[in-house]
């Protein structure tokens, strides 16, 4: 083989575009079947998707061994089977359900009233009332409420076992009113949130890590059947590497519409997926409900830098270089110095002041940065935007 044969398929390998990934092997993998005989805890199989039952959970969170049994069991779920899994009365007591339905119907009510919110990820602004940050508004107004709620070992199970032990939890609550329209297809948080050109950019290995810094999550706040509309699955696509890129062609979108799988859920219900599972919510098709639910949205620890470091202090100092000139300095070297300086991801943020409107996240300090050089703004002006981009993402 010629050197430029291998540079040029080294270069394929590592570097993934929206023709990567073939779909005959994609529709091979998905057509595959769940067996309950290969996985002896969970109650039963339903749609191809595993069912676990509460009570078994909380009894195996009693036990060191059968804790670790059952997170075992659902990690490789997560990898090598479904990907999703269910947690029948994941919450018991439905009156601590109720309660935090009541404050989250009261915070959505604000929101109208204010006309504050708005924004979504994979649905146009105004279809459903989102809730961000829904963890930390939750433990203020209620935070005995919280207590209850969060110390379902369901949840920090599910968790522990994709995550690790130091996650960060995160929530936003989702309600899809009545005739509210069915997602896109799609993968999730981190690259699934990210523009085709973006992925792009990022090399094959970390399109393998992307899926292990997250686990999805939901909590059903009222009974489910499958005219609401809950999350529309395919299983196992989990395992089609290259479908950050390739789950936005036609083929892969046709194929998700007719072999996904709907599983109704009950009040109190959760289930869990790893984010690499094509999914997206379904059509509420009722006249009268509003579906809610509580998504979860939990972190690895290791989804962190080793140093704190003051961004809008550095770039509001480079700033007034960068726009009065550097004559040797060509603008391939202004962009490297820009992406050594600011902050190049929108996550995390106060999706309420800084919601993704026009995409699937708000714009990045290294994106301002680089659109305020390239039209001229003062660094006065440039310093106000970057104190008010440094507020919005406050908590």
């Amino acid at each position: 083989m010629d050197t430029h044969s291998i540079t040029a398929q080294r270069r394929k390998a590592v570097w993934l575009d929206s023709s990567s990934g073939n779909f005959a092997d994609f529709a091979s993998l998905v057509d595959q079947r769940t067996r309950l005989a290969d996985w002896p805890l969970a109650a039963e199989v339903a749609q191809n998707v595993l069912i676990y039952q509460g009570d078994a959970v909380r009894d195996a969170a009693t036990n060191d061994a059968a804790r670790k049994e059952m997170m075992a069991e659902w990690a490789e779920a997560f990898t090598t089977g479904p990907g999703i899994i269910v947690i029948r009365n994941a919450l018991p007591d439905a009156a601590v359900v109720d309660r935090a339905t009541e404050i989250f119907q009261a915070m959505i009510a604000e929101q109208h009233r204010t006309n504050s919110g708005g924004g979504d990820h994979f649905a146009k602004p105004g279809a459903n009332d989102r809730i961000w940050n829904a963890l930390e508004k939750h433990c203020l107004a209620d935070p005995a409420n919280f207590a209850r709620y969060y110390a379902a070992d369901a949840l920090a199970m599910a968790a522990e076992a994709w995550l690790g032990a130091g996650y960060q939890m995160t929530a936003q609550v989702n309600r899809v009113n009545p005739g509210g329209a069915a997602q896109t297809a799609h993968r999730d948080y981190h690259l699934g949130f990210m523009s085709a050109a973006q992925m792009a950019t990022y090399p094959a290995h970390i399109h393998g890590v992307s899926p292990l810094l997250t686990l999805q999550g939901a909590v059903a706040h009222c009974d489910m059947p499958v005219e609401t509309g809950p999350t529309q699955f395919l299983p196992y696509s989990q395992r089609f590497f290259e479908g950050y890129l390739a789950f936005g062609r036609p083929e892969f979108q046709a194929h998700f519409a007719a072999h996904h799988v709907q599983l109704p859920l009950s009040k109190g219900d959760a289930m869990f997926f790893n984010p690499a599972v094509m999914h997206g919510a379904g059509h509420n098709s009722t006249t009268d409900v509003q579906r809610m639910a509580n998504l979860l949205q939990v972190s690895s620890a290791f989804g962190r830098a080793m140093e704190t470091v003051n961004r809008e202090r550095m770039v509001t100092a480079l700033y007034p270089v960068l726009l009065a000139g550097m004559a040797d300095l060509s603008p391939r070297e202004i962009a490297n110095i820009i992406a050594s300086s600011a902050e190049g991801y929108a996550f995390p943020t106060n999706l309420d002041r800084d919601p993704p409107i026009g995409g699937l996240a708000p714009k990045t300090q290294a994106t301002r940065m680089a659109e305020a050089l390239a039209q001229n703004v003062s660094p006065d002006a440039f310093s106000a935007q970057m104190t008010a981009l440094a507020m919005n993402r406050q908590a």
